[in-house]
C-alpha cells in the first residue's frame, strides 16, 4: 500500500513539478529575449520585437507538447472525393476568359535556402541549372511567358530569409525590364537555442560575423505570419488578387497549372477551396515524404517526425500511404488574412537538432507551410503527375535536369519525347560529386541519358565528352584508383570497377 501511495503521490507531484519547470523555462527565455531586444538599434526594434514575439509563442507550444503530435489510432484514409485525380481536373478544360482568372493569381516562391548542401555560397536559387540559367532565371522566364501569352499581370513574390535577402535583391536588378513585377518579403529570424539549457545562444541582435550561427529562418510555415506582417498580403488583396501558388524555388516542376487554377476559381460545386495541396504517387525513393490523411474529420498533413516510433515502418509503406506532399500549394489570400487575424493557423512544431561548427548542440523550432491545411475550410488534395515534382536537392538531381532527358522551353522543363518511359532514371553520385564545382569538373559534357534506368558512380571518376549511358550502369573506383570514362564511350548494362585511365586504351 505504501508503495502504491508513494507512486500515486509522485505522479501527482510530477505533473505539478513539470508545470513549475515549464514556467521557469519560459521566464528565463523571456529575460534572455528582453536582453537581446535591448541591443537593437531604433530602426530594428519593431521588426525584432515581432520576430521574438513569434518565437516566444512557438517556444511556449514546444514546452507544452510532448511526444509525437498525432494519435496513430485516429489516422484514417482520406475520403474518396478529398483527393482528386489531376486527369479529372484537366478534363474540365479551360474557359475562354483564362486571362481574367490568371490576373487573380500571385506566384510565391520559397527562397530562404542556401546552396550549402551542394557546396555553394549564397542563395540556392542562384545556382546555374540549365544553359547557364539559375532557378530564379527559369522562374522569371516562366511567368514572363505566361504574361506575354495571355496579356496578364501575374506577379512573382519571393519569400527570402536573412541569409538570402541581400544577394537576391542585388540580382533582381537584372530583371527590371522583364514583364514580371517582382516583390520580396522576409521570413522571421529566430534564435537557436542551446539543447542543454534551452536558452538562446545569441547575446545580441546582430547576425553577422561570429553571430551568424546564432539565428535561423524558422521553416516555410512562417510564410503566413511574415506575408501578413510585411503588408504585402493586404496590398495584393487590394489589387484584386485572390490566390497564391506557393512552391519551393528548387522544384523545377512547379509551374503555374491553368487547369488547377480554373478548378479553384470556377469550382464545379460552386464552393471554393481555400487550400489545395498537390500530391503525387510515392515511389521507393519518397518514403519519408509527408502524406495526407483524414484526422478528426479534417484533411491533415502527417510528417515522418510526427509518427510514433512503433509506426514509422507502416508510415513508410508505399501500399498504405500511396501519396506524398509535393509542397506545391494553392491558397486563398482572404483565408490567410482571416486566419492570421484570428491567430487560428495551427501547425505542428518540427524540432530540428543541429550541431554547430564548434561542436555545440542546438535546436531550432520550425513549422511547415503544408501543415496548416487543417486550419483552412474546404481543403482539397490533387494527385498530380510526377512531372510536377522535380526538386534539385543534390548534384544527382542536377545531372538529371541538365541532361537530354529534358528539353527547356520558356523556362519550363519537359521530359523529352524521345524517352520511351515516363519515369526518370535512379542516379546516385558519390561524395566526390557532392559540390557543384567538383561535379562540373568531372563531366566534360553531360552524358546522353535517354535510355538510362540506373546510374551509380562511386569514387574518383571522370566522364569525357559525348558519353552515352544506357540501361543499368555502375562505375566504382576503389580507394586510390581513378576511372576516366573516355570520350564517345557507350556504356550499356555495364559494371566498371578498378583503375581505368584514358591512357590505358
Amino acid at each position: 500500500f505504501i508503495q502504491d501511495f508513494t507512486k500515486a503521490m509522485s505522479q501527482a507531484g510530477s505533473s505539478q513539478f513539470q508545470e513549475v519547470i515549464r514556467q521557469e523555462l519560459e521566464y528565463s527565455m523571456k529575460v534572455e529575449l528582453d536582453k537581446i531586444l535591448a541591443t537593437a538599434h531604433s530602426n530594428e526594434i519593431e521588426h525584432t520585437k515581432k520576430d521574438l514575439e513569434g518565437f516566444k509563442k512557438l517556444f511556449h507550444r514546444f514546452l507544452q507538447e510532448k511526444g509525437p503530435s498525432v494519435d496513430w489510432g485516429k489516422i484514417q484514409r482520406p475520403p474518396e472525393d478529398s483527393i482528386q485525380p489531376y486527369e479529372k481536373i484537366k478534363a474540365r478544360g479551360l474557359p475562354d476568359n483564362i486571362a481574367s482568372v490568371l490576373n487573380k493569381l500571385v506566384v510565391v516562391k520559397l527562397n530562404g535556402g542556401l546552396g550549402t548542401s551542394m557546396g555553394c555560397k549564397g542563395p540556392k536559387s542562384l545556382i546555374g541549372v540549365r544553359n547557364e540559367n539559375t532557378f530564379l532565371d527559369l522562374t522569371v522566364q516562366q511567368i514572363e511567358h505566361l504574361n506575354k501569352s495571355y496579356n496578364t499581370d501575374v506577379p512573382l513574390v519571393l519569400m527570402n530569409s536573412f541569409n538570402t535577402d541581400d544577394d537576391t535583391k542585388k540580382i533582381l536588378q537584372k530583371y527590371s525590364h522583364s514583364r514580371v513585377k517582382i516583390y520580396t518579403f522576409n521570413q522571421s529570424r529566430y534564435p537557436r537555442i542551446n539543447k542543454e539549457t534551452l536558452l538562446p545562444i545569441a547575446k545580441d541582435v546582430s547576425y553577422s560575423g561570429e553571430n551568424t550561427e546564432c539565428w535561423y529562418p524558422p521553416g516555410h510555415g512562417d510564410i503566413y505570419a511574415s506575408f501578413y506582417n510585411s503588408g504585402l498580403l493586404d496590398n495584393l488583396i487590394a489589387e484584386g488578387k485572390e490566390y497564391i501558388f506557393v512552391s519551393n524555388i528548387d522544384n523545377l516542376g512547379a509551374t503555374v497549372d491553368l487547369y488547377i487554377l480554373n478548378h479553384l476559381m470556377n469550382p464545379p460545386n460552386g464552393k471554393r477551396c481555400e487550400f489545395v495541396m498537390e500530391v503525387t504517387n510515392k515511389t521507393r525513393a519518397d518514403v519519408k515524404g509527408g502524406t495526407l490523411t483524414q484526422y478528426e474529420n479534417k484533411l491533415r498533413l502527417v510528417e515522418i517526425a510526427q509518427v510514433p516510433k512503433a509506426h514509422v515502418d507502416e508510415f513508410k509503406s508505399v501500399s498504405k500511404f500511396k501519396i506524398f506532399n509535393t509542397n506545391n500549394l494553392w491558397i486563398a489570400l482572404s483565408a490567410i488574412k482571416r486566419l492570421q487575424e484570428k491567430n487560428a493557423i495551427d501547425m505542428e512544431i518540427i524540432v530540428n537538432p543541429k550541431t554547430l561548427d564548434g561542436g555545440l548542440n542546438v535546436i531550432q523550432l520550425e513549422t511547415a507551410v503544408g501543415a496548416a491545411i487543417k486550419s483552412f475550410e474546404n481543403s482539397l488534395g490533387i494527385n498530380v503527375p510526377r512531372s510536377r515534382f522535380l526538386p534539385v536537392k543534390t548534384t544527382s538531381d542536377l545531372l538529371l535536369v541538365m541532361s537530354n532527358l529534358y528539353s527547356l522551353n520558356a523556362g519550363s522543363l519537359t521530359m523529352s519525347e524521345k524517352r520511351e518511359f515516363p519515369t526518370v532514371p535512379l542516379v546516385k553520385l558519390s561524395f566526390s560529386f557532392t559540390k557543384v564545382q567538383d561535379y562540373l569538373r568531372r563531366f566534360e559534357s553531360i552524358p546522353d541519358m535517354l535510355e538510362l534506368d540506373h546510374l551509380t558512380v562511386s569514387g574518383d571518376v571522370t566522364f569525357g565528352k559525348n558519353v552515352s549511358l544506357k540501361g543499368t550502369v555502375i562505375i566504382i573506383a576503389n580507394h586510390g584508383d581513378r576511372i576516366d570514362i573516355p570520350a564517345g564511350a557507350l556504356l550499356e548494362n555495364k559494371i566498371v570497377s578498378g583503375n581505368l585511365r584514358i591512357l590505358d586504351h
